[in-house]
């Protein structure tokens, strides 16, 4: 039980020492990640349509 509480004690003086982000740079970063993967959706979206077009007229020529 001791090495519980020593442990929790740890756990609490290191998160001490942590250096949080401020609320503006945690509001850019999480701006930066939502345009990045809106971003890289559509990619995917334009890839996966030009993909089945190319599937699709390729496998037109068998009928």
């Amino acid at each position: 039980m001791a090495n519980l509480f020593q442990f929790i004690q740890d756990v609490r003086t290191e998160t001490e020492k942590v250096t949080w982000p401020t609320r503006r740079e945690t509001m850019i970063t999480s701006g930066i990640v939502i345009v990045l993967v809106i971003f890289i959706s559509l990619f995917f979206l334009v890839v996966d349509e030009a993909l089945r077009l190319i599937v699709s007229f390729i496998l037109s020529f068998g009928h």
